[in-house]
């Protein structure tokens, strides 16, 4: 496979590049409607040619930004070949079945005390005073989003993610990594793998709002 489309708010696969140097294509028009991860690097503007470069073992992923247009990639090598590391439409069509709580409480050693609980399909949160539980389902991701109103403070306790904090990309970080993300800088988490979930420990400053979320690129189509 040579040639992809990417329809508007959707994404390739993020993928990890053969032994060889790989040459992405796009049209020049079209660059600044796209977010590409290349390697450690999400780059979100000013892309140019010479970023379409893909280095032997590094991962790539294109993000189609726009709202109504089509973009059309070409690969010079055949990327059928490549490892798949995270297919963010994967269950776009599949039944959206919130996650139970009492699954986690079942599983996992959740400390008493939480105030409230937040069911999604891909992910549960555990709500306390000062600090929230995320725990992410096995092959799936948050949004790729920032906030207007508060830092935020991540510590992974299980699992090993891959983590995106001011467009660097951590891959598979360990458990025990600490990460910062400030007012309006873009991050997320995604579960690469297909068994366990990841859980993080998320502490804030400044006023915590469920609304105070944009989300840039929503595989999951959470409203």
């Amino acid at each position: 496979m040579n040639v992809e489309t990417i329809k508007p708010r959707k994404s390739t696969i993020l993928r990890r590049n053969s032994s060889k140097n790989m040459r992405i294509s796009i049209s020049e028009e079209n660059l600044d409607l796209v977010y590409l991860i290349n390697g450690t690097t999400l780059k979100t503007e000013k892309i140019s040619m010479s970023d379409l470069n893909v280095k032997p073992s590094d991962y790539y992923m294109i993000i189609n930004v726009s709202r109504d247009k089509t973009i059309e990639v070409i690969y010079d090598e055949d990327i059928s070949l490549h490892e798949i590391v995270y297919d963010p439409c994967k269950e776009e069509n599949a039944p959206k079945e919130l996650l139970k709580e009492d699954y986690f409480l079942r599983n996992y050693e959740i400390p008493d005390g939480y105030i409230d609980t937040l069911p999604k399909w891909y992910s549960f949160k555990f709500t306390y005073e000062d600090f929230n539980l995320i725990f992410i389902k096995p092959d799936m991701g948050l949004s790729f989003q920032r906030h207007k109103l508060r830092t935020e403070h991540w510590k992974i306790l299980s699992g090993k993610p891959i983590i995106i904090c001011n467009k660097k990309v951590n891959y598979f970080v360990e458990p025990g990594s600490e990460f910062n993300m400030k007012k309006n800088q873009l991050h997320t988490i995604i579960n690469p793998h297909l068994n366990n979930y990841v859980l993080l420990k998320e502490n804030w400053t400044g006023e915590f709002d469920e609304n105070d979320i944009e989300r840039l690129f929503n595989p999951n189509n959470y409203v």
